[in-house]
């Protein structure tokens, strides 16, 4: 049975304040009300309140609407727990293992690219179903993809660093696979195998980094503070388990967009249940869904030093002890930072473009999952990249200015 959206209760929760937000954002006896100093909802609501004027605040019509808008969302959310659609792809075959992770071959016949995921998702969004699956469509056209499936977080990788993962289980892997490889890291993973390119540059012959967040301060949202404070509230759960669970993983994704949850549900509730568009849906909310806690250790480097002290943009970050600092890779570079990006926003991502030697700059129409699973994801990023993969053999292992695709 899908448990989805998770965390339910925190979702319902901010539908219902936005309902009743929305509820006081206009009283009709003050027109310039929004245009004063409120600036959330929460504070909208509490001004409104504050009036003691509730008959006139909640009128008849706004507590309708309001309603109607909750009920939307419930019926989008009944919509997608029953759905048919089930993912019915079997893996391909393991060739490397350890501990929890593998490495998956997709077959092929052309470059081995070795395809890292982040830690806080399930690796299968790159193989989402048979119409959705980046790395098989790749494999159909001279390329031989192999996926790192990071797996779930046992009793030994929850005392995992990243330096671990990336010395440790990733090199491994890495040398599991013959010859030298291209690497692909996808969100998080871009971070993990920038580091192992400048680790083992004669190992990797190009890198490929999809949505790759660097500048953790870039943008106005503030969310290295809220890192932070995050931090020190997670501190007991942080101990108490070991890893980052994952209900609150997706709370903070939430905090990203509060709103974003409740609009998608009332949306998939209009659509044809039996179209693709509804298909796709339920396969990326299930994936999303199936999450992976994160190692306490790791839980703290990217809570703590990347998104409260911006350790990678300020070239403090160090994997065992050696700084990662992209001026001084070598190898050719595919940075691609999708326009509509809300997890990497791109301001977080383009640095890398600017600081890596000769890098191109791909800058799909997408957001950070639609780029490699969504309706237009063979078409924003699948085709760009193969082009790219098929035409390193004549590419420059150095040039100081970054070239552009869009």
């Amino acid at each position: 049975m899908r448990r989805g959206p998770r965390p339910l209760l925190l979702h319902l929760m901010l539908a219902t304040l936005k309902s009743s937000a929305s509820v006081a954002m206009s009283p009709p006896w003050k027109p310039d009300w929004l245009a004063s100093n409120i600036t959330t909802p929460w504070e909208a609501l509490c001004a409104g309140l504050a009036n003691g004027r509730l008959d006139d605040l909640v009128s008849p019509e706004r507590l309708e609407a309001a309603v109607r808008g909750n009920a939307d969302l419930i019926r989008g959310i009944a919509a997608y727990r029953r759905h048919p659609w089930q993912r019915d792809l079997l893996d391909p075959p393991a060739i490397w293992t350890e501990g929890e992770s593998r490495l998956l071959d997709y077959g092929g016949s052309g470059p081995t690219v070795l395809v890292v995921p982040s830690l806080v998702n399930r690796a299968y969004v790159l193989d989402l179903g048979a119409e959705w699956s980046m790395l098989r469509w790749l494999a159909a056209r001279g390329v031989r993809p192999v996926l790192l499936d990071w797996g779930w977080p046992g009793e030994a990788e929850r005392r995992f660093t990243l330096t671990d993962y990336v010395v440790g289980r990733l090199e491994r892997a890495m040398a599991a696979l013959p010859g030298p490889l291209v690497l692909a890291g996808y969100c998080m993973g871009g971070l993990l195998t920038l580091a192992a390119a400048l680790r083992r540059p004669e190992q990797v012959t190009a890198l490929a980094l999809l949505a790759t967040p660097w500048d953790f301060h870039a943008g106005t949202d503030d969310r290295g503070g809220r890192a932070a404070y995050s931090l020190a509230l997670l501190e007991p759960v942080l101990a108490a388990t070991h890893t980052l669970p994952v209900d609150v993983l997706q709370g903070l994704f939430a905090s990203l967009d509060p709103w974003g949850v409740g609009a998608k549900y009332r949306a998939f509730a209009r659509l044809d249940q039996a179209g693709p568009s509804a298909s796709l849906f339920v396969a990326l909310e299930d994936w999303l869904n199936d999450g992976v806690p994160l190692a306490e250790p790791v839980a703290r480097a990217c809570l703590g030093g990347w998104y409260a002290r911006n350790e990678p943009a300020l070239g403090l970050w160090r994997i065992a002890g050696l700084p990662v600092d992209p001026s001084q890779l070598q190898c050719p570079t595919y940075v691609v930072v999708p326009a509509r990006d809300r997890i990497v926003p791109p301001e977080s991502a383009a640095p890398l473009a600017r600081l890596i030697p000769g890098a191109v700059l791909h800058e799909p129409r997408a957001g950070h999952v639609g780029m490699v699973a969504g309706p237009r994801a063979e078409a924003e990023l699948w085709q760009p990249l193969l082009s790219w993969l098929q035409g390193l053999g004549g590419a420059p292992r150095k040039s100081r200015r970054a070239r552009r695709t869009i």
